[in-house]
């Protein structure tokens, strides 16, 4: 498998313009099939498990749903793969070795001797994220659709937020929540201060984890700003937790991206639609 390469087709399916984004974790999948000449998505999915499932449930769910959708059915120009789950690392460029992987992650997450490592450079930050995709679940992709690009989620989301030009001003939090897993990223005047992904079963889990980790920092809650995204609505359990311990609470609002408002009734991520 190759990294990093966009699909090159295959003989009885020749490039389309058709581009594909599927983001997986082990509660719960989403992908989205966007028309590049109309600019449109036409095909959306989300499936959301009551429980977490295997890997090798995964990849029975995600060949079950790509048959039942359509997905084969299109070629493509690009593919994309994100994997979510928090068993990744960030190290800065400076200290990093790409065959040093394990060491990397073997304090903060439980990996086993026949995980396969990756990384990814991230665009904007002298970091590299290091993490354990689902393999049998590219392996899958390579069978479907030869060479792809593979990321994690924690690389499309950090991308996509360095580049905005709110996160070049103050302090601003971003709480990104999707498949029971919150991502949390803090930024003064465009320096990245603290990213980490955790799992949560209840509203309480994220107030508990998030105003840890402010704590730590020693931000003024008066002051800083939090923006959320995902799985979250005003009204909700989660928002009404944040605006009773913060001030300044309020939904991100993706910028111009002409095809994501079709996308938010059907609850297609953020990241999926950043990958783009």
């Amino acid at each position: 498998m190759t990294k990093k390469e966009i699909n090159k087709g295959r003989e009885d399916r020749p490039n389309g313009y058709f581009k594909l984004s599927i983001q997986v974790s082990l509660n719960g999948l989403s992908f989205c099939v966007l028309d590049t000449i109309a600019n449109s998505l036409v095909l959306t999915h989300v499936r959301r498990f009551e429980k977490e499932i295997s890997p090798f449930e995964l990849h029975k769910v995600i060949r079950a749903d790509f048959e039942e959708k359509g997905v084969l059915d299109y070629s493509y120009s690009e593919v994309i793969s994100i994997h979510r789950n928090t068993l990744f690392a960030l190290v800065p460029m400076p200290l990093f070795d790409p065959e040093q992987l394990p060491n990397y992650l073997k304090y903060n997450a439980k990996i086993l001797g026949t995980d396969h490592l990756d990384y990814d450079p991230i665009q904007g930050l002298d970091s590299a994220n290091v993490y354990v995709p689902f393999t049998n679940v590219n392996n899958y992709l390579f069978d479907q659709f030869g060479e792809f690009e593979f990321k994690h989620s924690g690389t499309v989301l950090l991308e996509t937020l360095l580049k905005l030009p709110s996160s070049r001003q103050g302090t601003l939090a971003y709480l990104h929540l999707a498949e029971s897993q919150m991502d949390l990223a803090v930024f003064s005047n465009k320096k990245l201060l603290f990213y980490n992904s955790f799992i949560f079963s209840s509203p309480e889990d994220i107030m508990y984890f998030l105003l840890f980790a402010l704590e730590q920092l020693e931000l003024d809650l008066d002051i800083l700003k939090l923006r959320l995204l995902g799985e979250v609505t005003e009204g909700d359990r989660i928002y009404e937790l944040c605006t009773e311990y913060l001030e300044n609470v309020s939904f991100f609002i993706p910028p111009d991206t002409s095809f994501s408002t079709m996308a938010e009734g059907d609850g297609i991520d953020f990241t999926l639609i950043s990958a783009l």
